[in-house]
């Protein structure tokens, strides 16, 4: 089922790439010169989506626009959003020697007034699959209730890196639902596989995820109590998964898990390039992508 025209993507890229070294969001990897982003785009519109919504820094906007929004002008409606650290709600301000974005679960609340229907959240760096879009555009398009939403998951297997340890956040999944994220951190292949610390089938969050626009007021809130506890501290940051896990404990939301056994693929470090390059290019080859994906 396609995503109805009132459906939006909003795309967080106003991460630094601080372990990557440069804007790894315009870095290309396809054989036309794509970017991991194009592929996400070019999934998304293929499963209905018409309304993309960048979330950026201003530092990069020029940059971003020229070499990525402007892939899209004319196939997709096209909003930007600034991620700043003095957008806050109401009577708070930002800490004192901040220069990053505040995190993720800040970033989408920033695209609040840009979104009016349910929408789907991605990373800018990471490649989710047609799989994952098409499960998202059926999901949004259900009927859902506006106090549920829903999680693409993907196996903890397939989502490392060979050449450092990842973050990940590592779900418990209940009759489909989502019970909770918990985040790991330092997790290395040699950890991962039959008994070993991880058997790589564990559900991971890799924020691909289908919301409505109930969840704004939400963060919201979340994000106030966020900065009234952590608010002083110019590193800390507020991450979307935690505020959804905190939401479901709460009961205020039920998350639907979507597993999906599509690849994936994310740049952490410059040396993953080759890897996730060779991948598409296997994916090219085998008809799932045009040669070139915007011409």
């Amino acid at each position: 089922m396609n995503a109805p025209k009132s459906c939006t993507l909003v795309i967080l890229a106003a991460g630094m790439g601080s372990r990557y070294g440069g804007l790894k969001q315009i870095d290309p990897v396809g054989p036309g010169g794509e970017t991991v982003l194009d592929y996400a785009v070019f999934d998304a519109l293929r499963a209905g989506f018409d309304r993309i919504v960048f979330v950026i820094r201003r530092d990069i906007e020029a940059a971003f626009r020229a070499n990525v929004g402007a892939r899209y002008e004319g196939r997709a409606d096209v909003e930007y959003v600034f991620q700043s650290a003095d957008e806050l709600p109401a009577g708070f301000r930002p800490a004192l020697g901040r220069t990053k974005p505040l995190g993720t679960g800040h970033a989408v609340w920033c695209a609040r007034r840009c979104v009016r229907g349910p929408f789907a959240v991605i990373n800018a760096d990471d490649f989710y699959g047609a799989d994952s879009f098409r499960q998202l555009g059926a999901f949004l398009t259900g009927g859902v209730r506006p106090d549920e939403f829903a999680m693409v998951g993907f196996r903890l297997g397939a989502t490392l890196s060979e050449h450092g340890r990842v973050a990940r956040g590592v779900c418990s999944v209940a009759d489909g639902r989502l019970g909770g994220i918990d985040e790991r951190t330092g997790i290395e292949p040699a950890e991962v596989g039959p008994g070993r610390t991880y058997s790589g089938e564990e559900t991971v969050s890799m924020n691909c995820w289908g919301f409505t626009t109930a969840l704004f007021p939400a963060l919201e809130s979340g994000l106030a109590a966020f900065l009234d506890v952590r608010g002083g501290d110019p590193a800390a940051e507020f991450y979307l998964p935690a505020a959804i896990s905190e939401m479901i404990k709460r009961g205020t939301v039920q998350v639907r898990v979507l597993p999906t056994r599509s690849a994936w693929f994310g740049i952490t470090y410059r040396d993953d390039k080759p890897k996730v390059a060779a991948a598409i290019a296997d994916l090219v080859q085998h008809g799932f992508y045009p040669p070139k994906l915007f011409t």
